[in-house]
């Protein structure tokens, strides 16, 4: 199940951060977030130790917690998104395509031309669309 979706800008400003859990978790998920900003920038400037290759926008598993997965996506503009999970099985492929549909809801959003680039997201329309694919995510593996 996902418990928290973000977006950072490129200058590790928080542009939007979602949790989907109770309150009193909302600032540990904040915390792993961007403490997850760390590994990013170690896979971004170190691109050899990590292995992915360098076009490579999903960054994948970014660091297991006891309760929580941390999976991270690199946009072409440096914007990140992260992904907290609380699945331990989840396979990379059905984040990929969360990721990627999560992009594509990103990109419509900052495509407005009233959004302010590198200023909070603020959009109803990408929070119910964030909603629906964080829900999709759960059906798809579960089933």
């Amino acid at each position: 199940m996902i418990v928290c979706v973000a977006v950072v800008g490129h200058q590790n400003n928080p542009l939007y951060i979602q949790s989907f859990t109770e309150a009193d978790d909302a600032l540990k998920l904040h915390h792993i977030v961007h403490c997850s900003l760390d590994v990013v920038d170690e896979r971004v400037n170190n691109p050899k130790k990590s292995g992915p290759m360098l076009n490579e926008t999903f960054l994948g598993l970014l660091y297991p917690t006891d309760n929580y997965k941390v999976y991270g996506y690199l946009t072409n503009t440096k914007v990140k998104f992260i992904l907290v999970t609380t699945d331990l099985d989840v396979r990379d492929a059905d984040v990929r395509n969360f990721f990627r549909k999560f992009h594509t809801a990103y990109v419509d959003a900052v495509s407005n031309p009233f959004h302010v680039p590198g200023k909070k997201i603020t959009s109803r329309i990408f929070a119910e669309r964030v909603s629906t694919i964080v829900k999709s995510f759960g059906l798809n593996s579960a089933g």
